[in-house]
């Protein structure tokens, strides 16, 4: 595999605007993005720009920024749309989304993600990770994933993601961490795709590639990112990020 990672971004955001240059001990958010990007040493890292001001300070930062249309719906198809001057030739088979609101992302996660897709058959990989509590396995804005790894294995297929506490009965249940791999022609057919029903009535992308025969592999973690979305979250992940802290999930 010859991976190339994309991390999208743009400045609206409802709950916390101007996010991506929101300050971090003295770094705008997007360009910590870059730096986990960089360290997990996949391949290169590039940003998806929706609005200028992000490609400024990713370049101040001696990052690669690409413009793309502010009006395209979703993450996938600002990457979908970034590859077209980033790699025009396809030698990347490989991209991963990597959301730019997890700073607090260990970079062997990244690398994680793309293990999903040594399996041939499989068409996105992505991350998931131990849901703690049923207040977490019932809050809405923590998306679960339906999977189930067979003693010893770190890779299981993915066979429905719900804003609910899926599966039910005794066991195991997984919170979704939203980074992908797609494989490039995988990438190429999602973004073609219209939204489908599923996918708009739980409002999660992924559901449109599983209600169109995609296969989608998770890989587990025991800890993961926690996504910035509010002035809280903010502050949380600066605590955590400051000189001499431990960055953690909790």
């Amino acid at each position: 595999m010859n991976p190339i990672v994309v991390i999208p971004a743009r400045m609206a955001s409802t709950r916390l605007p101007n996010k991506p240059l929101a300050d971090i001990c003295g770094k705008p958010m997007v360009v910590h993005m870059l730096d986990r990007g960089r360290e997990a040493g996949i391949g290169p890292v590039a940003v998806a720009c929706g609005d200028p001001e992000i490609a400024e300070a990713v370049r101040a930062y001696g990052g690669r920024a690409v413009l793309t249309d502010p009006a395209l719906p979703s993450g996938s198809d600002r990457v979908h749309a970034a590859l077209a001057e980033l790699d025009p030739d396809g030698k990347h088979d490989v991209v991963v989304n990597l959301q730019g609101d997890f700073p607090t992302l260990d970079p062997a996660g990244l690398r994680l993600v793309v293990t999903p897709l040594h399996d041939p058959g499989i068409d996105i990989g992505t991350l998931v990770v131990p849901i703690r509590d049923e207040i977490e396995a019932t809050t809405v804005s923590f998306v679960k994933a339906a999977c189930a790894f067979k003693e010893g294995e770190t890779v299981a297929p993915a066979l429905y993601f719900s804003r609910v506490a899926i599966p039910w009965g005794l066991g195991p249940r997984w919170h979704h961490v939203g980074i992908y791999a797609y494989r490039r022609a995988a990438l190429d057919r999602f973004v073609s795709l219209p939204p489908s029903p599923l996918e708009q009535r739980e409002s999660l992308e992924q559901l449109r590639a599983l209600e169109n025969g995609m296969r989608i592999a998770c890989a587990r973690m025991e800890h993961g990112p926690f996504g910035v979305d509010t002035a809280e979250d903010l502050e949380r992940a600066r605590a955590l990020m400051a000189p001499g802290a431990a960055v953690s999930r909790t």
